[in-house]
């Protein structure tokens, strides 16, 4: 998982677990009937908003970084497929400029050269 998407989702699961923490205290402070039970409900109401805004957060998060970066680990990948087409065309190159070259590796020296060292 990219650093940017799971920075995204340890914040959601944080606000999440906060927002489940802040419900209870909600309800229990209503089964009492105290003075803090409207407040913790109108604060937990704002609270289940923001955490459904952190999970969206971390699946665009997600998106984007796919989009960007363009890794998709299906077999199916339209990366994958561009990656093995440009490498058939890498080979294909080198195999035309081996035989432009008439098969001598650039560099190397062929028997004449050496004699004539």
């Amino acid at each position: 998982m990219p650093d940017a998407v799971r920075t995204a989702a340890v914040r959601a699961v944080l606000i999440m677990s906060l927002t489940i923490i802040q419900a209870m205290v909600a309800f229990l402070s209503t089964l009492t009937g105290s003075w803090l039970a409207f407040p913790m409900v109108l604060s937990s109401v704002a609270s289940t908003v923001v955490a459904t805004w952190a999970v969206l957060d971390v699946w665009v998060t997600r998106q984007v970084w796919n989009q960007r970066h363009g890794v998709v680990s299906e077999p199916s990948s339209t990366a994958r497929q561009m990656r093995r087409e440009r490498r058939r065309a890498q080979r294909a190159a080198r195999a035309a400029e081996r035989d432009e070259a008439g098969g001598r590796i650039r560099g190397r020296r062929s028997a004449a050269d050496l004699s004539r060292a």
